[in-house]
This record gives structure tokens, C-alpha cells and sequence, in this order.
């Protein structure tokens, strides 16, 4: 508790911080993320626990993962009084949460009502060891006082998303001290076995079991002296029928043989293993150092081990915030981390694509198009789940149409741009003959039936869509998505020549089952250098889409004290009437593609769009990507605050809006800036190099990446030692 560089503590109870607390203290080992709420009731508390692919019908947003029952609840009466923050005095609270292990702690000291003073501790964690068991304790003392204590534990089924239910009652049953509880979606028709058992330090403490519909509950009774400690567990078990098969703790558990410190010891030493590959150590900086593990943690307990047909979410596992729903936020934030650290949860990552390129083709059937179009948001089947009206969170009553489903495309070569990295970084070429390559062309095959030819200038090109800069929807030309359908249309005819001649076999097999042709092949190489693509000789400047560069500018600065995006000040439609940007799609561009830009061109276009950018609360997706390039460029004061803008998305809650769950995008950059801004770490086919610029102050910056599968280190220090 003493290792503040790993240690996430919340010092003092804020009633007003209640929402936050509960993201920034998720737990998770990769299949389950339960928020960090409180085990007793508390007013507004949300009690939240996800598990990946479990989706189920929702009104709007037509698929959303469901909150599992309640596993937490923990009940204590003390000698006939209730504790509770909501009555009673706190003497003493203090909450920590450790990234080393996921160990979640909340010490404080309370009295009663009537003055009885207790000491309670509670902790918790969910078993890297074994996906499906979750553990938690209680320990109590009295302070000045004996009496009787009681410890309620049950297992709530009536748990909701937003008074949202998604279960239906089956069946509960009792089989000598342990519970199960036998629930199935209202929908999706996925079902669900959960199994607690509750046990003490006093083999002689009275048991009881209540059998309550849909809220099995079981109690421990005990007199308590003055100053006697008093610990009770609860082990409970998660099964979720559709990925039993694919867990590799395959055999049932027996809970009434669960022990607490031998369950904490195996889940310790994965944990280990998994900061051995991927901690990254800055020195002469806490507070970046404390946000980057918090970061990675995150992103270690939302990465998929055992199955490739899920998904993260943008909002990980750890809040209803997008409803569960899969973003590009995975391939091009997220998966980055995955790939140089654990690449086989990257692999998963990648084949969920492929295992759902049945739902991207049939959207670009629907769409008139031929290939694979993926959804803007993906859920269980990867069928498109953007909802098309939502409530304007100004006014609820007001609906707003959201376009996003409809024309935001890019995802489609984010994707193959993924595909391509993790192969470039793995060497994994089973994985790009059996499944890369597929998503590759079936997606350049989209985009060389989304062109459109424009016979005046004779240059396809690619209107009505929205960027990355959401501020900005239905343009014309976008330079993102026009730069990236290039490439993906290059790399594509690449890939297909790559496969011909090195694995004949399955090229055979594979063109034979797409209808697949090099003359199809040599039109879309055609169509390729046909692209327009937005540049200016004269200034050196891409501009971002069609007629961005007449539209009005604004000064930032006549918002300063602002503590909403623009978007939000000036309304949807006023703020798409100006240059202001949710995030900077040009420099998106060159710091995926900047082989593609000459410096002297990405300073122009970086020293154009920085001001024009609301770095500050409009996209938490932008400040480590302004970052990187800032980086680059050597404007190192520049990628120091943004860097620190990313670092603090959560920790500090500079958005406001941490309450809905934790940036995953934002954790994902935030490694990446590290990495490939601050380390300039750079990935060649045959070799990578660096070229460090550490931020002033830092003394060191170190870590480790997977290269064609051997892993290699880093570490940096200011004086120049490597």
C-alpha cells in the first residue's frame, strides 16, 4: 500500500465521486470487468458486471452487453445497526487500488448511530487463474463494544441496465453450502450459471441460507468481544454457456475447497507475468508513471485471452457507457498494446473481425456495394449497431440523428491497416494466410465499388462521409479516408500477388471461393492512383475535406474557462459552420502514414491544425496522437501536455464523463505515445530502430516489445545511455 507508483488511492470519501471511483477502480481478468462499487447499498451506486460477448436486445441501440447479477453484495450488522455511509460517522477511509494485481482494498473506521466504533476491511479480486471465479472478504473488529455480527451475501438477479432487465429467472438451487443461481437473456437467449459460497475465520459461526426468488442469500451469525477480529469470504463462480468451451478452466470448481491466499497467490503470479511483458518504467515523473500503469491495467483486464469471437469495447468492461459497442478504437488505440506485448490477444482481436465478416458483407450488400463494409459499431455478430436517433443529452426531449452507421467508413481500412501492422510486427503469416489476407480484400473490394468517378476532373472520389472529426459530418473527400483507400487498395493488390506466388494453394482455394480475378485485381491497382487526394503545392497543406479552409474560424482563446467541447457550446449544426475540429484527421493520417509526408509537410499541416483543434474536451481520442506527432516534430512542450491531457482522461476526470467507463482508446494512446513518440520506437519488415526525445524532467523510459517473436527491451536514459 506504501508503492504509490502503483497504487490508484482514494483518500477520503467524496460522495460527489462516487461514479468516478466506481471506473477507475474495474476489475477484470479478460472475460469478466465488475466496477468498483460499494458491496453495501449506497444512493445512485452501479453495481456493474460485464462479460465479454454477453450482448442482449436494447431498444435504440438495438444490442448491448448485460449487467450480470450483482456478485458483490455484502451486507455487515453490527450488533443490530446496518453499516452504511449514508447514516453513521466515517472516522477513517481510505480506498486503494493495486495494479500489480488487481487487488482491490477499502479500509475505514465507522460509528454507529448509537457510537459503537468498528473497523472494516474490504477486499476483492476476480482470479486471473481461473476467468470465472471472483473472491472478496470482509474483516471486521469492534472497537468498544461486543455484540452479535451478521454478514449477508447473496447473488441479486434483478440487476438492470439503466432499469434496463435483461434476464429471465430459470432456476436457483442449494447443494450443501453452496448457491446457484440459473438465469438466461430475455433476447440473445445466452445463459448464465453463478455459484457463491460464504464461509468465516470461525468454524463454529452459525450459517443460514435463504432461498429467496431470483436473490439466493446466505448469512454467517457470530458474537463478536471488544476487539476481536471476525473475517468472512465469499467465493463465487461465473459460467456463461456460449464460451465455456473455449475457457481453459475447463473442469468444474469446487467452491467449498476455494482458499482465499492460495487463489490470490496463483492469480499474483499471472499478473506478475503479464507486467513483465508489458510495464513501461518513466522515471523523474510519478504522477505519468502512476497513469501510464493505470493505463496498461486497464488494458490488461479488457484484452480477451481465451476467445477470438469477442471484442473491447470503447468503453472496455467497465461502464454502459456506448453500450459495450466495439469502435475503431480497438484496431488503431487499442491493439497496438496487444500486439507488441501479448500478441496472441491481439490475434483474438483480429479474428473476431474475421469470424464476423459475414455481418460486413451483408451491410455492403444492403448498401449496394460489393466486399466487406464494416459496421461503425460492432456488438456479438458484427452486424452494424450505431443507433440512428439518440436523445440530445442537452435536452432528452430533442432527438439527434447520428450518421455515424451510415457513412463513417474509414473503420474498413483502420481494420486492414491493423492486419497489416500485426503482421509487419508478428511475423505471424498463418494467421495473414488463413484469415488476414481475406479481410484485406474483401474489404479493398468495397472500396473499389464505393468510388465514385468524376468525369470533370477524371479522379475517383469518396463523398458524403464523416472522418475521424466527428464535428464534421456528410463531407465530401474526406483526406483521411481518401489517403487510407489508397493505401488499402495498394496493399490489397500486394497481398494478393504475395499470396499467389507464396502460397499457391490457398490462393487457389481463396480466389476460387470469392470470385476473385487479376483483372479484378488490376483495377483496383487502376482506380488506386486515381484516388483524389487533397494537397496544396503552394502551402504545403491537405486539406482535411472539401471546403474545409472556407469555413469560419474561431479563436480558442474567446472560450477560455470553458469546460465543454465546442460542439456543445455552439450546437451541432453551428459548430459543423467552423474549422474547429473534435480531432485533427490530417495528422492522424501522417502519424499512421508517415512514410507517405515529408517532415518539412507534417510541421506545415501539424503548426495548421493544432490551434484549429479542441484538444482540450473534444476528442479523448485525440491529445496522445497530437502527442506523437508533436513528438516527431520536436515540439516536446506541446507533446508533454497532451500526453498529460491522455494520462489524466481518467484518473483526474478531465472530461467529466469517466462515470460512463474507462477511455480505452485514450489508455491505448497513451502507451503509444510513450512508445512511438517519446521512444520513437520504429517497425520495419526486416528491423526497428528508435530515436528517443524524452519530456524535460524525465530521467528514464524503459519497456518491452514483441518482434517476430522474440522479445526485445528498451531502456532509455536522459544522460544518453541505451
Amino acid at each position: 500500500m506504501t508503492d504509490h507508483n502503483w497504487m490508484v488511492v482514494e483518500e477520503g470519501f467524496d460522495p460527489e465521486r462516487v461514479a468516478h471511483f466506481e471506473t477507475v477502480f474495474t476489475q477484470g481478468n479478460g472475460f469478466l470487468g465488475t466496477r468498483g462499487s460499494f458491496e453495501e447499498y449506497y444512493p445512485g451506486k452501479h453495481n456493474s458486471t460485464f462479460a465479454h460477448g454477453v450482448f442482449d436486445d436494447v431498444p435504440i441501440f438495438f444490442k448491448e452487453l448485460a449487467n450480470l447479477p450483482d456478485w458483490t453484495e455484502l451486507f455487515v450488522d453490527l450488533d443490530g445497526e446496518t453499516f452504511s455511509l449514508v447514516s453513521g460517522e466515517l472516522l477513517g477511509y481510505r480506498r486503494c487500488l493495486s495494479l500489480r494485481d488487481g487487488l482491490l482494498v477499502r479500509e475505514l473506521r465507522w460509528k454507529s448511530p448509537q457510537g459503537k466504533i468498528s473497523s472494516l476491511v474490504f477486499s476483492r479480486f476476480i482470479s486471473r487463474a481461473n476467468e470465472r471465479l471472483c473472491l472478496q472478504k470482509v474483516e471486521i473488529t469492534p472497537e468498544n463494544y461486543a455484540g452479535k455480527l451478521l454478514v449477508r451475501a447473496g447473488l441479486d438477479g434483478g440487476a438492470s441496465n439503466l432499469d434496463l432487465k435483461h434476464w429471465d429467472w430459470l432456476n436457483q438451487r442449494q447443494q450443501a453450502k453452496t448457491f446457484t443461481l440459473e438465469l438466461k437473456t430475455k433476447g440473445s437467449g445466452i445463459k448464465l450459471e453463478m455459484s457463491q459460497i460464504l464461509c468465516c475465520s470461525d468454524k463454529n459461526a452459525a450459517h443460514s441460507y435463504w432461498n429467496t426468488f431470483n436473490h439466493p442469500t446466505q448469512a454467517i451469525e457470530k458474537v463478536l468481544k471488544e476487539h476481536e477480529k471476525f473475517t468472512v469470504w465469499k467465493a463465487v463462480e461465473i459460467k456463461v454457456a456460449p464460451f465455456e468451451q473455449e475457457s481453459p478452466a475447463g473442469k468444474p470448481i469446487n467452491l467449498d475447497e476455494v482458499q482465499w491466499d492460495a487463489q490470490l497467490a496463483a492469480h499474483r503470479k499471472l499478473w506478475q507475468e503479464d507486467w513483465q511483458r508489458s510495464d513501461i518504467i518513466i522515471e523523474g515523473d510519478d504522477e505519468t508513471q502512476l497513469a501510464m500503469r493505470a493505463s496498461i491495467y486497464h488494458l490488461l483486464i479488457a484484452g480477451p485471452r481465451h476467445s477470438e469471437r469477442v471484442n473491447i469495447g470503447a468503453k472496455t468492461l467497465s461502464g454502459q457507457g456506448y453500450r459495450g459497442h466495439t469502435f475503431w478504437d480497438t484496431e488503431i488505440f487499442m491493439l497496438p498494446f496487444f500486439t507488441y506485448t501479448n500478441p496472441q490477444i491481439a490475434r483474438n482481436l483480429l479474428s473476431y473481425r474475421y469470424h464476423n465478416l459475414p455481418g460486413a458483407l451483408e451491410k455492403a450488400s444492403k448498401n449496394g456495394f460489393e466486399g466487406a463494409q464494416y459496421p461503425w459499431e460492432s456488438a456479438a455478430d458484427g452486424r452494424e449497431v450505431t443507433p440512428v436517433w439518440v436523445p440530445y443529452h442537452k435536452d432528452p426531449s430533442q432527438m439527434v440523428r447520428i450518421w455515424c452507421g451510415d457513412v463513417e467508413i474509414h473503420i474498413s481500412s483502420d481494420i486492414a491497416y491493423a492486419v497489416l501492422q500485426y503482421w509487419k510486427a508478428t511475423g505471424d503469416e498463418r494467421f495473414m494466410v488463413d484469415r488476414g489476407a481475406e479481410i484485406v480484400l474483401q474489404t479493398a473490394r468495397f472500396w473499389a465499388s464505393r468510388l465514385e468517378w468524376n468525369s470533370q476532373t477524371q479522379q475517383y472520389e469518396i463523398n458524403n462521409v464523416i472522418g475521424p472529426d466527428e464535428n464534421h459530418d456528410r463531407i465530401d473527400n474526406n483526406a483521411y479516408t481518401n489517403y487510407m483507400v489508397r493505401w488499402h487498395l495498394r496493399t490489397a493488390v500486394g497481398i494478393f500477388a504475395w499470396l499467389k506466388t507464396q502460397h499457391p494453394a490457398e490462393f487457389k482455394s481463396l480466389a476460387e471461393r470469392l470470385s476473385l480475378s487479376d483483372e479484378q485485381v488490376a483495377e483496383w491497382a487502376d482506380k488506386a492512383e486515381k484516388i483524389f487526394l487533397a494537397f496544396d503545392e503552394k502551402t504545403g497543406l491537405i486539406e482535411q475535406f472539401d471546403g474545409y479552409f472556407n469555413l469560419k474560424t474561431l479563436d480558442m482563446r474567446d472560450f477560455a474557462g470553458r469546460t465543454d467541447s465546442i460542439q456543445s457550446i455552439l450546437g451541432v449544426e453551428e459548430a459543423a459552420q467552423t474549422q474547429t475540429l473534435k480531432q485533427p484527421d490530417v495528422l492522424m493520417l501522417m502519424y499512421l502514414h508517415p512514410e507517405l509526408f515529408d517532415p518539412e509537410i507534417q510541421k506545415i499541416n501539424f503548426d495548421y491544425y493544432t490551434p484549429r483543434t479542441d484538444l482540450e474536451y473534444g476528442s479523448s481520442l485525440g491529445p496522445s496522437i497530437q502527442a506523437i506527432m508533436a513528438a516527431r516534430l520536436g515540439e516536446m512542450q506541446n507533446a508533454y501536455e497532451n500526453f498529460v491531457r491522455a494520462a489524466q482522461a481518467d484518473l483526474k476526470d478531465v472530461r467529466g464523463n469517466a462515470r460512463d467507463g474507462i477511455h480505452g482508446a485514450s489508455a491505448g494512446g497513451l502507451w503509444q505515445a510513450a512508445v512511438f513518440g517519446f521512444a520513437g520506437l520504429k517497425i520495419g519488415e526486416q528491423a526497428w530502430s528508435i530515436d528517443p526525445k524524452l519530456p524535460q524532467g524525465w530521467k528514464r523510459l524503459a519497456f518491452k516489445f514483441w518482434y517476430h517473436g522474440k522479445e526485445e527491451s528498451i531502456d532509455i536514459r536522459a544522460e544518453g545511455k541505451r
